[in-house]
């Protein structure tokens, strides 16, 4: 295959998946098979691999992420459902007081989108902002940026959110390595396109906030009664540190400063991705909604409500794997290495 023919399959089949997404509307789910599919026939892989390698592709890639991304889901469901994002919030900009609301802002956020969904944070914690805008008369930028930093960085490098996951598995990695480094190099990352930012661009660019507050639908839980700061710190750690400990006792083995034993094993357990975010789902739950006195029912469909959203990642997630089986067993993907 000549380099120029692999340029062509590469651009043509961006240009087919953007054309089918953004112009013709169909689905990515189904637009990322279409294109998986045009890449392996035109890439000369004879048509039972190509439907042999959809299927290998899904296997392989859900069969982690599908179980991460769900319990994830059902994590940040619980601590939003529960005000917590919002008591968050609310407890750091009475520590960093509104002349630092900024920086508030960003670790806010940085902190929230590490179990609950960027849009979803965004959407809890935007009346915030508008606040913020309205009483000091500053650009909504001013705060808006910082907030938006630490949501896409912490989205985009920590899980248990859906992409870091995604890239982990599929290059191999332990999520204990990509939740510590995501950590040291996102949080820099975060002020400088935050508050560094923000700061910078609202002085250049005034956006007034809205004069009405915006209101999300309903809210499950008594605004005048969040959860504490302390409580929902402590419940966002627990997966985390689970996870380190996972990766630290494994390389401590490995390594020999340990001796493999039952009580490593339990820790690597305990520490594995499924079994942390179980755990941390299960003490959400109950401390956050069950013991604030939200009935099990309602608990029930949370966890349902959150899965709806879930699906529709697992989903193009696993659409992602099969186009990147087709690369590889066309060979494509050796050639461009």
């Amino acid at each position: 295959m000549s380099t120029s023919f692999l340029i062509f399959i590469v651009i043509s089949a961006v240009a087919l998946l953007l054309f089918m997404v953004l112009k013709m509307k169909i689905s990515a789910f189904i637009s990322l098979l279409i294109t998986a599919i045009y890449v392996g026939i035109i890439a000369g892989m004879p048509l039972n691999d190509v439907t042999k390698a959809i299927q290998d592709g899904m296997a392989g890639t859900l069969g982690f992420v599908a179980t991460v991304v769900g319990l994830g889901a059902i994590f940040g469901q619980m601590l939003e459902s529960s005000g917590g994002a919002e008591s968050l919030a609310h407890s750091l900009l009475k520590k960093f007081g509104t002349k630092r609301a900024p920086w508030a802002m960003v670790v806010t956020g940085f902190v929230v989108a590490i179990p609950v969904f960027l849009d979803v944070g965004f959407i809890i914690l935007v009346p915030i902002i508008y606040a913020l805008a309205r009483d000091s008369k500053k650009s909504l930028l001013y705060y808006g940026i910082p907030l938006l930093a630490g949501l896409a960085v912490t989205h985009s490098f920590v899980p248990p959110t859906p992409g870091p996951v995604a890239v982990a598995d599929i290059i191999n990695v332990q999520l204990g390595w990509v939740i510590f480094l995501g950590i040291i190099i996102g949080f820099p990352i975060a002020i400088i396109a935050g508050p560094v930012w923000g700061g910078y661009i609202s002085k250049k660019i005034y956006i007034e906030a809205p004069t009405e507050l915006y209101k999300p639908d309903v809210k499950d839980y008594d605004e005048n009664n969040l959860p504490s700061f302390s409580i929902i710190a402590l419940i966002i750690s627990i997966p985390l540190v689970l996870i380190l400990i996972n990766t630290f006792t494994g390389l401590a083995v490995e390594k020999g400063f340990f001796p493999k034993s039952i009580f490593t094993d339990v820790l690597l357990f305990l520490g594995h991705q499924f079994s942390s975010l179980i755990i941390a789902t299960l003490i959400a739950s109950y401390f956050l909604c069950i013991k604030r006195g939200m009935n099990k029912q309602k608990v029930l469909e949370l966890s349902t409500k959150a899965l709806g959203p879930a699906g529709i990642i697992i989903l193009i997630t696993g659409a992602g794997g099969v186009l990147k089986q087709v690369l590889v067993d066309s060979g494509i993907g050796k050639i461009m290495a």
